[in-house]
């Protein structure tokens, strides 16, 4: 039997490698511990959110499933940050739990090319520097590439207090054997935590004691395609409580119960999800938190509890659900938990998600040291498209940090590392008001046409999409507004009484008051769809900041084209501070911009490392 992608698990990142491989045409086998748990979504039912909602973007522009089944499977919508600019503002959707795992599985069953079967993989077939297929218990399966996406799943343990099992989310199997052989490949493994809290029975909330939340009455989508939109009259509500003074005084009082501060986590948690007990030791200034209340599904009567995430024993959580404003006689279904896992050192993999040490095994998700099913789903992506490009002859497909969040975070990832889960937020992107929700496609669709997975058909309207936004800001920045009574009328009811025409359309709507839905009842342009205004808005608007950015990021790139000489040997190289050195030893940086980005690194190290890259002495060659 043999393929010629396998990919090991079937979540977030293992769909997105295998619709990636498959839609290229290989022969890709999935191998998954459940068919039925395809897709899962073991904690939060939620897509999108601060930069995870533009990596969604990004995924579908690339021509990737998560936007299309979010769309599908979407409970509620809304544009988060709204009333900041446009480098910020994120779709999230409220998922459904139920029907977004079966709108993918029935991708994955419509999908060519992919063969799905159940196991385990605990062992690889490997030699000194290649992977050629994997092992599940007695049977031997080969391939010409391998992708581990194996999510919290390998050696993974349950802790609720003190107690501790061994198992993975949502009561599933973990996979157990393929951690220690990996180690046993020379591969260095890291152990994390994460967390998820309880599922409250919807009939036993006092949701008169609570503050609705709704979704957008604007229709919003993920997806660039004609997919689903749910109407704001069909959306579900959320609903938002806090913490108060008895809920911290139940966590103090317990402390030494939860398995984070009684000693038995060894994992490093997630510095920008903490627990709740976390939360209360570290902001204990804090009087409390917020707490969202979001239904898991229309087929179940569960609420998920985001913000309340916890270690804490059983008999513990009780306390502090019925402490809650709302939830005094709360009835719990599913008792919180944290869940340690292994992972890869990030200097284990490089920019293509390829391992370093083995050719032909990638890893994608949150065995690359990540969190959150958005970011699993642009490396799982981004995986499969390397792995079949290596397989077709095909030039490396690498995101730079102004093309994509995905890039920004494979550069951090790859770059700095990480001890820690890794959250991508929109504060890490310096280049954030070129990588916006509203142009994704602008800026990935010709990439995803390039590699196969945009059709001829998408891609054709795609081009004429472009080139209708390209005519109109033409006409708003050739067309200079006169003194036509019902223009001058509206410009005096903003305000400018002293208006006496000449200014370009593209000059009036840069003004704040003046929106393109209004412009254009005075300037003639080609039809435009809402997604198409608001992309010719925003470019009109921010041209001079937007303008500024991309010179920014062209001297960054130009750092990026100073390659450094495989086999330096930095150790031994004078002039680099001793963690210049051990840092430039770990990561093996391949650019000067790759090198400037590594934590702990500064410019005269740069300097150092240029000078000796100019004189191209083979003194500092292994």
């Amino acid at each position: 039997m043999e393929y010629d992608v396998i990919v090991v698990g079937g979540g977030h990142a293992g769909m997105e490698a295998c619709f990636a491989t498959a839609h290229m045409g290989l022969k890709t086998l999935l191998v998954t511990l459940n068919k039925n748990m395809i897709s899962n979504m073991p904690c939060n039912p939620s897509i999108g959110g601060s930069a995870k909602g533009i990596v969604v973007r990004e995924i579908d522009a690339l021509g990737g499933m998560m936007g299309i089944g979010a769309d599908f499977g979407c409970l509620q919508m809304k544009m988060l940050n709204t009333g900041k600019g446009p480098g910020v503002q994120c779709l999230r959707a409220q998922a459904d739990k139920l029907d977004y795992p079966k709108v993918m599985q029935k991708f994955a069953d419509e999908c060519e090319n992919l063969t799905i079967l159940e196991g385990m993989v605990d062992d690889l077939i490997y030699d000194e520097n290649r992977v050629f297929g994997v092992k599940i218990q007695d049977q031997e399966i080969y391939s010409k590439a391998v992708i581990l996406t194996t999510g919290t799943y390998m050696e993974s343990t349950i802790l609720r207090g003190h107690n501790v099992k061994v198992e993975g989310p949502d009561g599933e199997k973990p996979s157990l054997g393929l951690s220690p052989n990996l180690k046993k490949m020379g591969i260095n493994i890291i152990r994390l935590k994460t967390g998820t809290p309880q599922r409250i029975r919807m009939s036993s909330i006092d949701f008169s004691k609570l503050e609705p939340q709704y979704g957008s009455e604007k229709p919003l989508k993920f997806s660039f395609t004609d997919s689903n939109i749910v109407p704001f009259e069909k959306q579900i509500k959320c609903w938002l409580t806090y913490t108060n003074n008895k809920t911290h005084e139940i966590i103090r009082n317990n402390l030494h119960e939860s398995a984070m501060y009684g000693g038995f986590v060894t994992g490093v948690g997630p510095r920008y999800c903490p627990s709740i007990e976390d939360k209360i030791v570290r902001f204990s200034d804090k009087p409390r938190h917020q707490l969202f209340l979001e239904p898991e599904s229309i087929h179940t009567d569960l609420i998920y509890l985001q913000g309340f995430s916890t270690s804490m024993p059983e008999h513990v959580q009780e306390e502090m659900v019925h402490s809650l404003v709302g939830l005094e006689n709360a009835e719990i279904v599913k008792y919180a938990y944290a869940i340690e896992y292994d992972a890869l050192d990030a200097s284990e993999y490089d920019y293509t998600l390829e391992t370093r040490k083995y050719q032909g095994l990638y890893i994608a998700g949150q065995i690359c040291g990540t969190s959150g099913y958005e970011e699993a789903a642009g490396l799982g992506l981004v995986a499969g498209i390397n792995a079949a490009n290596k397989i077709l002859n095909r030039p490396p497909f690498i995101l730079k940090r102004d093309q994509a969040y995905i890039g920004v975070m494979i550069d951090d990832l790859v770059s700095k590392g990480t001890n820690e889960p890794y959250r991508l937020l929109s504060s890490r992107a310096e280049y954030r008001l070129l990588l916006r929700s509203d142009n994704a496609d602008l800026r990935l669709t010709p990439l995803g046409y390039e590699v196969g997975l945009i059709s001829e058909d998408r891609y054709q309207k795609f081009l004429e999409k472009v080139e209708k936004i390209n005519k109109s800001k033409e006409i708003l920045d050739t067309t200079h507004m006169g003194m036509k009574p019902d223009f001058v009328s509206y410009m005096h009811s903003l305000g400018y009484i002293d208006y006496k025409g000449g200014p370009r359309a593209s000059e009036i709507l840069r003004r704040p008051e003046v929106t393109i839905d209004e412009l254009i009842k005075y300037v003639e342009l080609p039809s435009l769809n809402e997604e198409e205004k608001e992309q010719l808005e925003i470019m009109v608007k921010y041209e001079g900041y937007i303008e500024k950015a991309k010179k920014d990021a062209q001297k960054l790139n130009k750092l990026e084209e100073v390659k450094i000489p495989a086999g330096m040997n930095y150790l031994k190289m004078d002039g680099l501070r001793l963690e210049a050195r051990q840092k430039f030893d770990k990561i093996q940086p391949r650019t000067i911009g790759q090198a400037s980005r590594i934590s702990g690194v500064n410019p005269s190290d740069i300097s150092v490392l240029l000078l000796h890259i100019k004189k191209g002495s083979e003194k500092w060659q292994n």
